[in-house]
């Protein structure tokens, strides 16, 4: 896939292994735009949400495969305080300021290197930039090994304390090629608590438990859960989830398709992982193996507490002057017999 955004011309690179799993990713956004992995049968499918053409990408209201800075998630009012000063962000959101802005990183061409086993790409993100403090350098990592692992390493250094909470903003779609929905996926996350949100999809600071209800993933339970719910706070997702889980134990993440056999595990060593079910995805936008539709795919989006700042006692996502952030993802896909 080749094309430009803005006059630039846009690199794309796909990285594969000897099992015949592909990942196909792009410099504008670091945006993952296929991932290709076989069914029980062998059947080898994208199972990702992704636009026919690169300059589709241009216009990308549903965040679809980019990397997500400097902060996942929803700031309230716009704006936070840091040592006393106040700092104003974009309103993108209605009131509030959605994943870094109209100046987000889903939104920068990156610097790219090949390394061993894959993509290294770098941005430097200017003090003030979207209105953040510090200068900020920025690295993140695309490698895939022969046991079906793709591994997302982000880092960071800045010169001055600021705000950072990174992710990236996959859809995936087990089925293959966009064949059914994705309210048949049976989801697992190691998870006793969520936390719940207000009708702006902010945190209300409350962190609430999982048990009865349908944020229970623990043992493993459906989307379709949440879309039937009659909880409202799945009311307030449009039937289904847009969800902050606090991760607990091994902060394992499973999600599976009975149907096509394909399982995907997550491992992460983020404190929470945001499930958003897709449920504001417009229909009849087209897309790389069929059109968009609500429930078309869903994200798990690991990463720090959304509105952390204005709640002291949830995990902070704070990065002090010189400290160095690291953190990683990984996404291990396989499949299991039919039963």
């Amino acid at each position: 896939m080749t094309g430009n955004i803005n006059g630039t011309n846009i690199k794309e690179f796909t990285l594969r292994n000897k099992n015949g799993m592909e990942v196909s990713f792009i410099d504008y956004g670091c945006t993952i735009t296929k991932i290709i992995v076989p069914d029980r049968e062998g059947n080898r499918e994208n199972v990702v949400l992704g636009y026919e053409k690169i300059d589709q990408y241009a216009d990308n209201p549903w965040y679809l495969g980019a990397i997500i800075g400097r902060f996942a998630g929803r700031i309230g009012g716009g704006s936070f305080e840091l040592d006393g000063k106040t700092y104003t962000l974009e309103k993108n959101d209605g009131n509030n300021h959605l994943h870094g802005g109209e100046s987000g990183f889903d939104k920068v061409i990156w610097q790219s290197q090949c390394i061993a086993g894959g993509v290294q790409f770098t941005h430097e993100s200017p003090d003030g930039d979207g209105g953040y403090p510090g200068n900020l350098k920025i690295t993140v990592t695309y490698t895939l090994n022969d046991e079906n692992e793709f591994a997302i390493q982000y880092e960071a250094l800045s010169d001055e304390r600021t705000l950072l909470n990174m992710t990236n903003h996959t859809y995936f779609n087990l089925s293959g090629g966009l064949k059914r929905d994705i309210t048949d996926h049976v989801l697992q996350i190691d998870s006793d608590q969520y936390a719940e949100l207000n009708d702006q999809l902010l945190p209300t600071g409350t962190i609430q438990s999982v048990a009865g209800t349908a944020f229970d993933f623990r043992r493993g339970q459906r989307i379709q859960a949440g879309v039937e719910s009659a909880d409202p706070q799945n009311k307030l997702a449009g039937e289904g989830y847009d969800h902050p889980f606090v991760l607990s134990g091994d902060r394992g993440i499973t999600l599976s398709d009975k149907q096509s056999g394909r399982v995907l595990n997550i491992k992460t060593d983020q404190a929470c992982v945001v499930l958003y079910s897709g449920t504001q995805i417009k229909e009849g936008v087209k897309l790389d193996g069929g059109t968009s539709q609500k429930y078309a795919g869903l994200c798990l989006e690991t990463q720090g507490l959304p509105d952390s700042i204005h709640h002291p006692h949830f995990p902070q996502s704070t990065l002090r002057k010189d400290e160095r952030y690291v953190s990683r993802t990984v996404y291990r896909f396989s499949t299991r017999k039919g039963e």
